[in-house]
């Protein structure tokens, strides 16, 4: 294997030698099925150095357990001499650097990389059974794929001695022959081992092995060919520089104890997917193809804010999504933005997991469905709503324009996949077959290849303006009844929602198919609880009226409305009062919310609940993104319209104790604090009944 070490953290002489008899914390990293338990079971089978592995899935007495047992666990072993396996996946850094604190100056700290390709490790998980975790079968393979696609690879300066990466199975059976002749007397050099290419995050096209997860002999090309340096102490050289990953966007996956389900807090933003224009069936050059996306991609990146871009091809052996790859590596693009997918476009989420509420169309100037590749395939799937739709916004479209058609409810791809826009695109044509060749002109063929690009983005970036993100947390509920009664009140609405986003709007408006939910229906309102509550009581109160998606679209006329619903909410926070003297009540608005239909939360102030699990959730009802009730009717009553602060950097502050306001550096510290904290409320909070709390009993003086 060669040998790649961080500059900055290369062993210093005689290191090596301090680390004779020392334990060993061995953190494996590696994505569920790339068989870290049973590298663990053949070391301790046959070494003579005592190990003991540390496994999540069944630190509690069997069953899965937390994170903190581990540590718990993991310590008291370093403590009676043991080596340590920590046995969970630790695919980021975060995840890792607890483990790596185990370390010090009598612990070493290794890592073993299980890098094997995707296609193998869901091969794995399909066929078992029995698994500790629970993760097997058809559903895990979507895990697999969530967790790789935010794969963040191990480095020295984390604070590992040595890190030993392996590709393929000849690999990990070097490893474990390692490992396996490692005595208690023993130590290994120092160093990073095995790595082909450290720029790595995502394997490529990953996704693709999701819908035969069970063939398994087809070599896997996912590592880029790169020149290295053989030199151990150098760092690697590259002749290709790659972004290596079909996904390469970083969606944080828990690694809490494990379900079989797939986690729904994914990435949430606009996305556009788009297929290389002109170089299919108008034969444009593929060099100067991907010159002009990148230079694009260039070009707007930084006008993107939370929206990405996704290039998209249907084979794993596209020649354009390896130059654009090589090429972006050039620039540094932030992967989170811009990265490439091997998929098909129509089908994007349903088979591949990929969330894009934008798709491009490489159409025809007649726009009309037909021909072959992407038009066909997305008309066929867009069915007659796309068709009629594009008809009543063009009858033709000339090279380097584009052409934003919103998609109605009644598409499939809308049903299905949750595309709201597809945008028409006319390249230059380079094929004398095809009409307006541009005779291997490719001055002017580069100029109107560049001006499709441009209006392709321009368009995608007028929808991401206005579009909501799409809700997470009802994901899961993708095909919704869209019909709707007739208009009460004339909303304000310019907004276009995702499909995920429309149950709380289904809800009020169809009350009677969701018997099962409703706590409370009337003509105005709608009381549910909150499907993923933050709090031991988490309400939401519905207004029933079309044309009010959020409190954006909030005018005088609603004036009414909104203390209705103020009045339903204070009732509400009685009846759980009479219940728990000890709640404190907040009733508010979200500035921006993820649900389509106005709503009123009402929210105990103890925080108690699993489903707050991050900074976003926290600093929703936190920071002046939540705005009270009585708030909004004042302002409203005064100035028509309520003051929204729709600041993203809201959702990103830091965590502070709403009570005490100290900062913590993570949820679990928050939650920690907040179950003791006793400090008052802000002055802020407790005036004008922004707070609802039971009525003092005479003679206490304690404060809210």
């Amino acid at each position: 294997m060669e040998m790649d070490i961080d500059g900055a953290c290369k062993p210093k002489e005689g290191e090596e030698e301090k680390g004779k008899g020392k334990p060993i914390v061995a953190i494996l990293v590696g994505a569920p099925g790339s068989g870290k338990s049973t590298f663990c079971e053949n070391v301790m089978r046959a070494s003579s150095r005592p190990w003991v592995r540390i496994c999540q899935d069944i630190i509690n007495n069997g069953k899965a357990g937390t994170k903190p047992q581990c540590l718990k666990s993991a310590a008291a072993s370093l403590k009676d001499g043991n080596s340590v396996f920590i046995d969970r996946c630790n695919l980021d850094k975060e995840q890792r650097v607890d483990f790596v604190k185990l370390g010090g100056p009598q612990v070493e700290v290794h890592a073993v990389v299980l890098d094997l390709p995707a296609k193998l490790c869901i091969s794995r998980i399909v066929k078992r059974s029995g698994h500790e975790g629970n993760l097997q079968g058809g559903k895990a393979a979507a895990v697999v794929n969530r967790m790789l696609q935010n794969k963040e690879l191990p480095k020295l300066s984390e604070g590992f001695s040595r890190i030993t990466f392996c590709l393929d199975e000849t690999d990990v059976q070097s490893a474990i022959n390692t490992y396996t002749a490692l005595s208690s007397l023993d130590s290994l050099p120092h160093g990073c081992f095995g790595q082909k290419n450290p720029n790595t995050k995502t394997q490529l096209g990953i996704l693709k092995f999701l819908k035969r997860p069970h063939e398994t002999t087809t070599k896997d090309s996912v590592h880029s060919q790169l020149s290295m340096e053989k030199c151990p102490c150098s760092k690697t050289k590259e002749t290709v520089p790659s972004l290596s990953g079909a996904a390469s966007q970083r969606i944080k996956v828990s690694e809490d104890p494990v379900s079989s389900s797939i986690s729904q807090h994914d990435y949430d933003g606009p996305t556009l997917a788009f297929p290389s224009i002109s170089t299919a069936d108008f034969q444009f050059d593929l060099e100067k193809a991907s010159d002009i996306i990148v230079e694009k991609v260039e070009e707007f990146m930084d006008k993107l804010g939370n929206a990405r871009l996704v290039l998209v091809d249907l084979t794993h052996g596209s020649k354009i999504l390896s130059l654009v790859r090589a090429k972006a590596a050039q620039k540094n693009f932030d992967s989170k933005r811009f990265f490439t997918f091997v998929g098909d476009i129509t089908q994007l989420y349903s088979k591949g997991g990929l969330r894009c509420n934008v798709i491009a169309n490489a159409a025809n100037w007649r726009l009309k469905p037909g021909g072959g590749g992407v038009n066909a395939a997305i008309f066929n799937a867009g069915g007659p709503a796309l068709e009629a739709a594009t008809m009543e916004r063009g009858k033709s479209l000339h090279p380097g324009n584009a052409l934003v058609v919103p998609l109605p409810s009644t598409s499939p791809l809308y049903d299905k996949e949750g595309v709201t826009h597809v945008i028409h695109v006319l390249g230059p044509n380079m094929n004398p077959r095809r009409p307006d060749c541009l005779d291997n002109d490719y001055i002017k063929g580069c100029k109107v290849l560049q001006d499709a690009y441009s209006s392709l983005f321009e368009g995608f970036l007028s929808i991401a303006k206005t579009q909501v993100s799409f809700s997470s947390r009802s994901s899961h509920n993708i095909h919704l009844e869209l019909s709707v009664p007739e208009n009460k009140i004339g909303g304000t609405t310019t907004k276009s929602w995702s499909p995920w986003a429309q149950s709380l709007y289904n809800i009020a408006m169809q009350p009677e198919k969701y018997k099962d939910q409703v706590l409370e229906a009337s003509d105005d309102v709608i009381v549910l609880n909150d499907m993923y509550p933050k709090a031991k009581r988490h309400l939401l109160v519905l207004a029933r009226f079309k044309g009010l998606d959020c409190l954006a679209d909030v005018r005088k006329e609603h004036l009414q409305l909104l203390q209705t619903m103020h009045e339903v909410g204070l009732k509400w926070a009685d009846k759980f009062l009479r219940e728990d003297a000890s709640l404190i009540f907040r009733l508010g608005y979200h500035s921006v919310p993820s649900m389509r239909q106005l709503h009123l939360h009402v929210l105990s102030q103890d925080f108690d609940s699993e489903c707050l699990k991050n900074k976003k959730h926290w600093n929703s009802f936190n920071t002046a993104f939540f705005r009270d009730s009585l708030d909004v009717i004042e302002e409203v009553t005064n100035h028509g319209k309520a003051t929204l602060q729709e600041n993203e950097r809201l959702l990103s502050m830091e965590l502070r104790c709403h009570r005490c306001r100290s900062a913590h550096p993570n949820i679990p510290r928050l939650k920690s604090h907040i179950s003791n904290c006793q400090a008052p409320f802000p002055d802020a909070l407790q005036k004008n009944g922004r707070l609802v709390l039971a009525p003092k009993v005479t003679g206490s003086g304690s404060d809210p």
